[in-house]
């Protein structure tokens, strides 16, 4: 065996003791077993916040409904109000206290729930629909800063723990580059170039990473475990009443802290569905623009034509469109009966070649004109001239509509459409040439669309309407964010903003970046 196979086959066998030694950590540092407490109404004599309880509820992989639950506490403390006007708990409002505006000694993350209320409730309320973000990344950013003080809590609780100790999880990360750099020394030695060396040195030392930060996480100390079978012992009893589950968050006043407690443990699924902190329903946003709180639905016209698009874009559409109706109707127009060869041979005159060549050959010339031409679109045309392969003998319907003298009627409908989308783009053009309009209101929501040249969606609220459709932003615009309120110069034919302004700048939200940090030990 030469050197280089050596060095292959050691790194392939300390990739085996790396997934080896990987598997007993997990195994060893599995959470333990939680024996479920009798089933009891009492929170005990110094009772985890409802945050700790949802992480201890979710098996210490999540703190699903956390936020939620310490919304209702907080309730429940006489810091927010919540109030349920109607028969319809979703038309509920939330609304901050004399006492919620002046609390101070909270925890972290009870603070950082209270924020949010603040920044969406103080002047005179606000629906629970509201409490919601606008923004995917903002949402997320504000979750799992949640998460990290509620993880924090529950250490300085006794309550939860690295999963794997710090000097265990260097030794991994560290170790798992080792047999990548025994094959990147093979590769050099073999004589291949140095970006094949790069690629499988990193590579393993990758993917194994991967696997270990996927694990990273907490587990149970043994008074976690046993905290955990109390409050499975008081999720027993507040599922024994049926009707629990479908309280309303106003239900706070009559139930107390249970009702916060029943949503960290993931028993009342009405209130824990309502009091959502993620970044709610991107097609229905409450929107306070105007002076009154509002829903106000989205549309996102993703199948329009020209959405988005500029003038110089619009004609080599419109363009692009006219040669595919102009190259359908010269082939139908010119095709003669004797292009085609019947024959059980290998001819390249079957009647089925001859119509896919003509028809996928008349979509290529538009999609170079419309740059769109690429190795996927020249693959999926090769696809599409396979039908044609299989027709050579002397029946069948391509037979009989090569030798139709004129367009076939598929070929009728494809000219219109082709050459209506032609004219719809020529207008579009024309009306881009107007002034464009100019409009005033707040940005609901961002989203951006596939691809990076693509314009982005743009949600905004005019204040005088409870519908409305988002335009399109370019995707090298700066400086807007949601709840900004901006005034735009669009073109209302492809709902495109042409230009920008920052009337006032997004007010906070409650949003706090960084997560205060807390001593461990």
């Amino acid at each position: 065996m030469t050197l280089i196979e050596q060095l292959y086959w050691g790194g392939g066998a300390l990739i085996v003791l790396w997934l080896v030694c990987f598997g007993l950590a997990l195994a060893a540092t599995r959470n333990g077993v939680v024996t479920p407490g009798p089933a009891t109404q009492e929170f005990g004599d110094d009772p985890e916040p409802p945050g700790v309880v949802s992480l201890l509820g979710n098996h210490w992989r999540g703190v699903e409904h956390a936020a939620a639950a310490t919304l209702l506490d907080l309730a429940a403390r006489g810091l927010v109000e919540l109030r349920q006007p109607g028969d319809d708990p979703a038309r509920s409002s939330v609304h901050l206290t004399e006492a919620g505006r002046t609390a101070s000694g909270l925890m972290p993350y009870e603070q950082r729930v209270l924020d949010r209320v603040i920044a969406r409730a103080a002047d005179g309320g606000a629906p629970i629909g509201a409490i919601a973000f606008r923004d995917d990344e903002r949402a997320a950013t504000w979750n799992g800063a949640l998460r990290k003080e509620i993880v924090a809590d529950a250490r300085l609780r006794g309550l939860s723990r690295y999963r794997f100790a710090p000097l265990l999880v260097s030794a991994l990360m560290t170790s798992s580059f080792v047999p990548g750099a025994l094959f990147a020394v093979a590769v050099v030695m073999g004589g291949h170039n140095l970006r094949a060396a790069l690629f499988l040195g990193v590579a393993p030392g990758g993917v194994l990473t991967f696997l270990l930060g996927k694990t990273l996480g907490e587990r149970a100390t043994p008074k976690g475990l046993e905290r955990a079978g109390h409050w499975a012992g008081l999720r027993a009893w507040l599922t024994a009443h049926e009707d629990f589950a479908q309280l309303p968050p106003a239900a706070v006043t009559v139930w107390d802290r249970y009702l916060a407690y029943g949503t960290a443990l993931g028993v009342t699924t009405l209130t824990g569905r309502l009091l959502g902190f993620d970044s709610g329903d991107r097609r229905r946003v409450w929107s306070s623009y105007g002076g009154t709180w509002r829903p106000v639905r989205i549309r996102y016209p993703r199948l329009r034509p020209g959405f988005g698009n500029s003038t110089r874009r619009l004609l080599q559409l419109a363009a692009a469109a006219g040669i595919v109706a102009a190259g359908l109707c010269a082939f139908a127009v010119l095709r003669q009966p004797d292009w085609v060869v019947v024959t059980d041979g290998g001819s390249l005159h079957r009647a089925g070649l001859v119509l896919s060549a003509g028809w996928v050959g008349s979509a290529l010339l538009g999609l170079v004109v419309a740059g769109k031409l690429s190795r996927w679109t020249l693959l999926v045309a090769f696809l599409s001239m396979m039908p044609g392969n299989f027709v050579s003998g002397s029946d069948g319907w391509f037979v009989d509509a090569a030798a139709q003298d004129g367009p076939l009627l598929v070929e009728w409908v494809a000219i219109v459409v082709f050459g209506a989308l032609a004219a719809y783009f020529l207008v579009l053009a024309f009306l881009e040439r107007r002034e464009p309009d100019m409009i005033t209101g707040e940005v609901l929501r961002m989203e951006s669309r596939k691809g990076k040249k693509a314009a982005r969606f743009l949600a905004l609220d005019e204040g005088n309407t409870d519908l409305t459709t988002a335009w399109a932003l370019p995707a090298a615009s700066q400086g807007i964010a949601t709840g900004a309120h901006v005034r735009l110069r669009v073109s209302r034919g492809t709902r495109t903003i042409r230009s920008a302004e920052l009337v006032k700048a997004a007010t906070w939200e409650g949003d706090r970046v960084e997560a205060p940090k807390q001593d461990a030990s």
